[in-house]
């Protein structure tokens, strides 16, 4: 068959390893869901691994038209759940009507934009995981007190366990990226609804991380708070980067307790 040409406005980077494939296919548990969503399969070579585990109903998301005819003529059994839009308009609320997990090799430059999205469909999404440029996998699976520590740190273990997997060198995509790889998978909390504003907590969230090398007293200064009132007195002098996220959440509910 021909061989689809990587695009650089679509950030692709074609992985083309077949071990990489499996073992980033083989992070899926397939607990609470059989439906996956793989988001831009390229020329399929994820997607083939995720076709031979029979426990799972296999759709894909790609924009790139090339990509979606390619994919019509080598995976016949497939046409059918191939879905020709662009992941960040898709409306994933209608798109099945039980849980499903989503995974990919997510192009660079839409990557957060693609987690963010996710985050907005918790009660939909109970598993994702897959490859990322290696700093911002590693960003999503640090804990309180790692450099790599920050607001997409908190937000997705807010819902979701985070398990840093492995790293993917350059040369196992064609073209190859210029940086690492990394992969991870993340699983839904059983516990994940938050128990404050999502607004207000995510607020909250940046406007600590915003000025970070600030203590806390003074990064959420806009929000006068009584941090002995709150409960919270020995946060004060911390950084955000020293917080768990239901530390953010304990701060959230006083900043909510005191609007009533």
């Amino acid at each position: 068959m021909y061989k689809v040409k990587a695009k650089k406005s679509l950030g692709q980077h074609f992985l083309k390893d077949e071990p990489t494939a499996q073992h980033i296919a083989e992070t899926l548990s397939g607990e609470g869901y059989n439906k996956v969503l793989e988001i831009g399969p390229g020329m399929g070579m994820l997607t083939k691994y995720l076709l031979d585990n029979k426990d799972f109903e296999t759709w894909v998301v790609e924009l790139d038209t090339e990509s979606v005819s390619y994919l019509r003529a080598k995976y016949l059994h497939l046409s059918a759940r191939i879905i020709s839009k662009d992941f960040l308009h898709l409306d994933l609320d209608t798109l099945f009507d039980e849980p499903f997990a989503i995974i990919g090799n997510y192009p660079y430059n839409i990557s957060s934009q693609i987690v963010f999205k996710i985050l907005d469909n918790p009660h939909k999404i109970v598993e994702f995981g897959g490859m990322f440029q290696k700093e911002v996998a590693m960003r999503f699976a640090s804990g309180p007190g790692n450099r790599d520590y920050g607001i997409p740190s908190v937000l997705l273990q807010t819902f979701y366990d985070v398990t840093y997997q492995f790293t993917v060198p350059p040369e196992v995509f064609d073209p190859p990226p210029r940086v690492e790889s990394g992969v991870i998978i993340a699983r839904l909390k059983k516990d994940y609804v938050l128990p404050v504003s999502k607004k207000l907590y995510t607020d909250v969230i940046k406007t600590a991380f915003s000025q970070r090398r600030k203590m806390l007293n003074n990064a959420l200064s806009k929000f006068n708070i009584d941090w002995v009132a709150a409960d919270c007195a020995d946060y004060a002098k911390l950084r955000a980067e020293k917080l768990h996220f239901t530390d953010f959440i304990k701060i959230t509910q006083y900043l909510e307790s005191r609007k009533e």
